[in-house]
């Protein structure tokens, strides 16, 4: 069956801040560049990482002007939604699509959890005001329900413009499942799971590592892309490896999503600052020298 959205591998642009949490213009433009440099045709902002749920309207407003100004030759270009009500979403939605955005990620309301109306109801009413857009549902526990393969049937059903889906999440059989009763929507995986739903169907990569690890990034995608199983497993296992051993000082302390990943935007060489906007936490300059310090021993054939 032929998916409502190319696979390819998604990279989440993290929002860089100054002392007095302000956009770090000239940072944001240079990782941006990276990443398109690097050969990822798929990226997008304020997802968790991107701290779609913590920008007041003129950080929201002015990051999309910028993510706009250097996404506009990118094949895919992802603006996240995050959200408490349908007004707001809107809201947001109107102002990047009025830039020029098609492509949105967006997550149910997490106030509370949404029953069976309502969450189709969520979907139907922000999805169907711009029929010519593209939407990815971000699907995970923070916003109180996570979505099965039989929930997305429906939804896809009823929604022809949602066209794909995040998960981070899953297990084995529900990553089958969601390729068993949605596979015309593209489902985008992390690195630990996007190779097992490759055997159960066309998905996708959504890469945390692959700034870090662009070439090796490709590598796996590639593996799997061309159904290379002898090659893809062993291969994810020393991946897999690698990553964990650069990362393990970060495994210390539980943090919020935007803490890890800007500190593997650091490691890629881009002066990524650590701060978060307030309350959250990032990780301490002492953190990020010793995941450096391995990263470049142990692994600068990687880089």
């Amino acid at each position: 069956m032929n998916t409502r959205y190319p696979q390819g591998i998604l990279i989440s642009c993290e929002i860089p801040w100054d002392e007095n949490e302000q956009l770090l213009e000239d940072v944001f433009r240079a990782e941006i560049r990276h990443v398109l440099a690097a050969g990822f045709e798929h990226v997008y902002t304020f997802g968790t990482a991107g701290e779609g749920y913590a920008v007041d309207r003129p950080r929201f407003e002015r990051v999309v002007e910028v993510f706009h100004e250097e996404t506009r030759q990118a094949a895919h270009a992802q603006i996240g939604v995050i959200a408490l009500s349908v007004a707001q979403v809107h809201e947001r939605i109107r102002f990047a699509y009025a830039k020029g955005f098609r492509e949105f990620q967006i997550s149910l309301p997490s106030w509370g959890a949404l029953n069976d109306a309502e969450m189709l109801r969520f979907f139907v009413d922000v999805c169907s005001a711009y029929p010519d857009a593209r939407f990815l549902h971000y699907n995970l526990a923070r916003t109180k329900r996570v979505l099965t393969g039989p929930e997305y049937r429906r939804i896809a059903d009823a929604v022809p413009n949602l066209v794909a889906t995040k998960n981070t999440g899953t297990t084995v059989y529900s990553t089958m499942e969601l390729l068993q009763h949605a596979p015309d929507l593209q489902h985008f995986f992390g690195e630990a799971m996007f190779p097992t739903g490759c055997l159960h169907g066309e998905c996708s990569l959504l890469s945390s590592f692959g700034p870090m690890f662009p070439r090796a990034t490709h590598e796996l995608f590639g593996y799997a892309r061309r159904q290379q199983w002898d090659k893809l497993f062993p291969f994810q296992a020393r991946y897999l490896r690698a990553v964990e051993d650069v990362i393990a000082p970060m495994r210390r302390q539980a943090l919020i999503d935007g803490a890890y990943d800007k500190l593997l935007v650091r490691l890629a060489g881009i002066p990524m600052p650590l701060r978060l906007l307030s309350p959250y936490e990032g990780f301490s300059e002492a953190v990020y020298e010793e995941c450096r310090a391995t990263l470049h021993a142990r692994y600068a054939d990687w880089l």
